[in-house]
């Protein structure tokens, strides 16, 4: 399965570890890490995810490879700035958001306008016009996050 991790560039000590975790739970799960490939959340997702042996995947905003992370296998420069940020929600099968700002924010929209499963660790918490709570499955750790992504793809599959 491929999952996007989605966050803040700049990651507090709590997002870095929450992120830390989750990367590692793909990696150990055999699930392939999708992100911005930057800093930040995205740096310690895939971290993670190389500890234990899993591969990840960078979609950069710019065409300059010098700004991938060192835990990316596979960067994919696109000269396109933030648009790839619609690269990196639809990228995955299900997209696990920590933390974040505008950035992640936009990707967490992208991904629900495509029918991707989101599941938050302590991010966004969105409402339309209406009072409407999105559809965020909240969670509390790595191995739950992973978890409900696998479920949500399953449910989709078998749907």
């Amino acid at each position: 399965m491929r999952i996007s991790v989605i966050g803040g560039q700049e990651a507090d000590e709590r997002a870095s570890r929450v992120a830390f975790e989750v990367g590692r739970e793909i990696g150990a799960r055999g699930h392939v890490l999708i992100c911005g490939g930057r800093t930040g959340v995205m740096r310690e997702a895939c971290r993670g995810a190389k500890e234990s042996g899993g591969l990840t995947v960078g979609i950069l905003p710019g065409d300059d490879l010098g700004d991938v992370n060192e835990f990316v296998d596979i960067p994919l420069p696109t000269g396109i700035g933030y648009t790839r940020n619609v690269l990196v929600a639809r990228a995955g099968e299900a997209v696990i958001a920590i933390d974040g700002q505008l950035g992640t924010l936009s990707e967490i929209a992208f991904a629900l306008i495509s029918g991707r499963p989101v599941v938050g660790l302590g991010t966004w918490e969105l409402r339309d016009g209406s009072g409407q709570e999105a559809p965020i499955e909240r969670v509390e750790d790595a191995v739950s996050a992973v978890d409900a992504c696998e479920a949500a793809v399953a449910a989709a599959g078998s749907g």
